[in-house]
């Protein structure tokens, strides 16, 4: 879908010179910081369970001391925000310049949406770094909690592992029709299993 960006967007959009100056200015609010990582364009097979098991989450958070992270776009994962905001939390979005390029939507429900200067969406480069935008969304947080999720949210959970920050996994199925539909256009086989690479990754471990 393609936004049509208003003044209140606007106001809400901070442009970082790199990944560290977007994690200092997100750490300014002397908050922990939890971030949901998961599918995004790809949805979730029961979205409605999904929804269940994040408002558990933030349930047993407190909106005082938290602030709520995940990549500024409603889909998806993105359900995170206004489940947030009905408890009152402080919300934050970080995401790729891509996003705005190509017209991405951002949630109304995000108070704050860091763009990285990125030509990638995020995951690891070819020089096996993490790129600028996941090395923000890494990088600001304290915990990362993952309701399934495919390759560049499992490079942000390993990367977290690596470095020792709180880490959760909770699996869920993406959109099958979708994930299909997309293997069809990428003439790829249909995938055997829809819990993504995120529980790839903690199945091997």
């Amino acid at each position: 879908m393609v936004e049509t960006r208003t003044a209140a967007d606007s106001s809400r959009i901070v442009r970082p010179a790199d990944a560290d100056a977007a994690i200092a200015r997100i750490r300014e609010a002397g908050r922990s910081v939890v971030t949901f990582v998961g599918f995004s364009g790809a949805g979730y097979e029961d979205a409605a369970a999904v929804e269940r098991v994040i408002a558990k989450l933030l349930d047993d958070l407190s909106p005082t001391t938290v602030l709520i992270c995940a990549g500024a776009t409603p889909e998806g994962i993105g359900a995170a925000y206004p489940l947030a905001k009905k408890r009152g939390f402080t919300t934050i979005g970080i995401v790729s310049a891509l996003a705005e390029k190509e017209g991405a939507t951002f949630s109304q429900d995000v108070d704050t949406v860091f763009v990285i200067a990125d030509d990638t969406w995020g995951g690891v480069n070819s020089d096996g770094k993490l790129s600028q935008t996941s090395s923000a969304m890494v990088g600001a947080a304290d915990e990362m909690i993952a309701v399934g999720g495919g390759e560049i949210a499992r490079d942000e959970i390993a990367a977290a592992v690596a470095t020792g920050k709180k880490v959760r996994y909770i699996a869920a199925d993406m959109n099958h029709d979708a994930a299909i539909r997309k293997a069809k256009e990428m003439r790829q086989p249909a995938p055997g299993d829809f819990r993504g690479a995120v529980h790839t990754y903690f199945e091997r471990k």
